[in-house]
């Protein structure tokens, strides 16, 4: 697969996915509380709308690895905790007992300008997952898991007893495990995006590929992949991750994030989020430059401005992401010297007023 030229940042066509307006304060922090899922840290939104309420689904971290819930809003600027949906169950012999990242949920449509609802299949909403097998933060090469849940309540999901997807079978390009999974139907098949980084330790590199299925269960890696590539000394030239697979009337939206260089000297170092534009989900064409930029000095998100969840309603663009900055006493949590949160950036500045 060879890459096509870039779309420039500045064209016309690009201007609708832009978000440059930043909310000035998180909208959702751990907790810094001893014991608690999230006590060190928050991570990977999911945003959607489900029986009269917004909801989020997050990763929280506690030093000991991942686990995901929800939280609710009224209005997707204030947000609370409502019910854990992935937890630990160290005493059971399950691949995922470390617990794990739910990246997605299946919608009811894939489209960018519709707001995002869970789309029942075979009677039951559905989860896509990762999970570690060690101890830690993402110790270990991670593979894909579903669930799925019968309730309304979304408090109650049934986990199979294997992984659907792994690195084990896959290419050198993802043998050090996988990461964020985004699921979408198109012409009578499942779609799974993910991204995955070539070796467990040290420097890597992660990039996009995708796999398809008939039930969600067994999937076949396109074999084109990785779909989306690290840049050649540009923004992306390390990671090219997370994955949030949308369309927009003719064409397909992939939203990521990219990181350019490891050393946080250099101004490639911050991770942000970018876009990439294709009429068949095989073949992608980046913007040129990140869509969402990392904040200015003393900004939330500093450091970081990536792991995009966009999210439409009346006209106006919601972009989630996870922000972090340098960590700091008068901050709740800690995790690697940075203080990481879940923020937003939206098109329209009057959305921010009275905020």
């Amino acid at each position: 697969m060879v890459e096509k030229d870039t779309i420039s940042i500045n064209d016309k066509r690009i201007r609708d996915y832009l978000t440059p307006y930043h909310y000035q304060k998180p909208v959702l922090s751990g907790s810094g509380k001893a014991g608690r899922f999230d006590e060190k840290a928050v991570d990977i939104p999911f945003v959607f709308f489900h029986g009269g309420k917004y909801y989020m689904v997050y990763t929280g971290f506690d030093g000991i690895g991942y686990q995901s819930a929800l939280a609710q809003s009224d209005d997707l600027f204030h947000w609370e905790f409502y019910c854990m949906i992935l937890e630990r169950h160290p005493k059971t012999e399950r691949w995922d007992r470390g617990g794990g990242a739910v990246t997605w949920l299946i919608k009811e449509n894939d489209d960018l300008r519709k707001v995002p609802c869970l789309k029942k299949v075979d009677g039951k909403y559905w989860m896509i997952y990762h999970a570690y097998p060690g101890t830690g933060y993402e110790a270990g090469s991670a593979e894909i898991g579903i669930a799925w849940c019968e309730t309304e309540d979304l408090k109650t999901w049934n986990f199979l007893e294997y992984p659907v997807f792994s690195w084990k079978d896959g290419a050198s390009w993802e043998k050090g495990g996988l990461y964020k999974a985004c699921v979408i139907w198109e012409k009578d098949m499942w779609y799974l995006f993910y991204n995955a980084k070539n070796k467990e330790n040290g420097n890597w590199n992660e990039q996009i590929g995708v796999a398809f299925s008939k039930d969600l269960l067994h999937w076949e890696r396109y074999a084109g992949n990785p779909v989306l590539r690290n840049g050649k000394n540009k923004w992306d030239c390390t990671f090219v991750a997370d994955p949030y697979v949308v369309k927009d009337g003719d064409i397909w939206l992939c939203f990521y994030y990219g990181i350019g260089l490891m050393d946080p000297e250099d101004d490639l170092y911050h991770a942000e989020d970018g876009l990439a534009i294709s009429e068949d989900l095989l073949h992608w064409t980046k913007v040129s430059e990140p869509v969402l930029r990392h904040g200015d000095n003393g900004a939330y998100d500093n450091h970081h401005a990536h792991k995009p969840s966009v999210f439409y309603k009346d006209g106006a663009l919601y972009h989630f992401y996870c922000g972090t900055c340098k960590a700091d006493k008068k901050y709740p949590t800690e995790l690697f010297d940075e203080y990481r949160t879940i923020c937003v950036a939206v098109n329209q500045e009057s959305l921010l007023e009275n905020r």
